[in-house]
C-alpha cells in the first residue's frame, strides 16, 4: 500500500509561525504516515522544535492547519495515541526523588487521566514499556542515579507506557554518549519495525542515521521533504542547510572500512 493511500497520523498544510515580526517558519506542508521513520534535520534556530510544538498543539501557527488522524487540532482530543520526549527530557537530578517505575508509570496518567486507578492493565503497560526499553531490571532504581543512556531509556519508555501510535522525540541523545546513542537507534529502529510504531525524531547525527529512516525533512524556516535520505546527505545540501562548510562522515553497513568522507 502506498503512504498516499493511507490517512496521515499528521497532515499539515501552508503553516507558518512569526514573533515580533520574524519569520521562523514559512509555508511548510507535510504529511507523516503510519509506520514511518523520520528524521528531521536543520540548523539551531530554524524551526525544528517550534514544529513540532505546534504539532502537539503547544505553540499556536500563524496561520496554516494541522490535521491529526483526520481531525482539526481543535478537535482531537485522543493524545495518548502521540508519546512524546522534549528535548533534554533525559537530563534529570540527581536527588529527584522517583524509581524508574514511578517515572514510567506517569506515562498511563495521559491514557486513563489523572484520577484514575491503576489497574492491572496499567502495570502491564508499564512492565512492557521498561521491557521494550531494556530497563525492567532497573525499575526500583532511583532515576536520578542512572546514566545518560538509561535516563534516556526510561523517558523513553514513560511515552511507550500509554501504547502511542506515533512516537515524537525532539534532540534526545542530548548528554548521551556514543555507545548509548548507537542502542538508542537500535532500539528506535525496532520499535518502528516490530511494533509498527510511527517515530518522528529531531537530530543532528545525520550520518548514523541515513540508512535505517523512511524519509527526512529538513528545516530551515521552510521544510524540504526528501524519500531517499542518502541521496540528500550530501556535502553540498548540507552546507546549504546549515550555512556551513560541511563535511560528513557516512557510515556503510557493507563497508567493513566503515568511512567515507566527503
Amino acid at each position: 500500500m502506498s503512504l498516499n493511500s493511507k490517512v496521515p497520523i499528521f497532515d499539515v498544510k501552508d503553516l507558518s509561525f512569526t514573533i515580533r515580526e520574524v519569520n521562523i517558519l514559512f509555508n511548510i506542508s507535510l504529511e507523516i504516515y503510519p509506520a514511518e521513520y523520520i528524521a528531521i534535520i536543520g540548523p539551531n534556530g530554524g524551526g525544528k522544535t517550534t514544529l513540532i510544538r505546534m504539532l502537539l498543539g503547544l505553540e499556536k501557527p500563524t496561520s496554516g492547519e494541522i490535521k491529526l488522524f483526520g481531525k482539526k487540532l481543535k478537535n482531537f482530543k485522543e493524545w495518548h495515541k502521540i508519546g512524546f520526549v522534549p528535548q533534554r527530557a533525559s537530563l534529570v537530578d540527581a536527588n529527584f526523588p522517583a524509581t524508574v517505575e514511578d517515572i514510567v508509570k506517569m506515562g498511563r496518567v495521559a491514557k486513563r487521566g489523572i484520577f484514575a486507578g491503576f489497574a492491572k492493565e496499567d502495570a502491564q503497560k508499564v512492565e512492557d514499556a521498561m521491557l521494550k526499553m531494556d530497563i525492567l531490571d532497573l525499575k526500583e532504581k532511583m532515576v536520578g542515579t542512572l546514566s545518560g543512556g538509561q535516563r534516556q531509556r526510561v523517558m523513553i519508555a514513560r511515552a511507550l507506557a500509554s501504547s502511542p501510535e506515533i512516537l515524537i522525540l525532539d534532540e534526545p541523545n542530548t548528554g548521551v554518549d556514543v555507545v548509548s546513542q548507537k542502542r538508542f537507534y537500535k532500539l528506535l529502529s525496532k520499535l518502528n519495525k516490530e511494533e509498527n510504531i510511527t517515530i518522528v525524531f529531531i537530530t543532528h547525527d545525520i550520518g548514523v542515521i541515513a540508512d535505517d529512516i523512511d524519509r527526512l525533512f529538513t528545516i530551515n524556516q521552510k521544510a524540504t521533504i526528501c524519500n531517499d535520505p542518502k541521496e540528500a546527505l550530501s556535502c553540498e545540501d548540507m552546507s546549504a542547510l546549515y550555512g556551513i562548510e560541511a563535511h560528513l562522515i557516512h557510515n556503510h553497513k557493507h563497508d567493513c572500512s566503515g568511512e567515507k568522507q566527503c
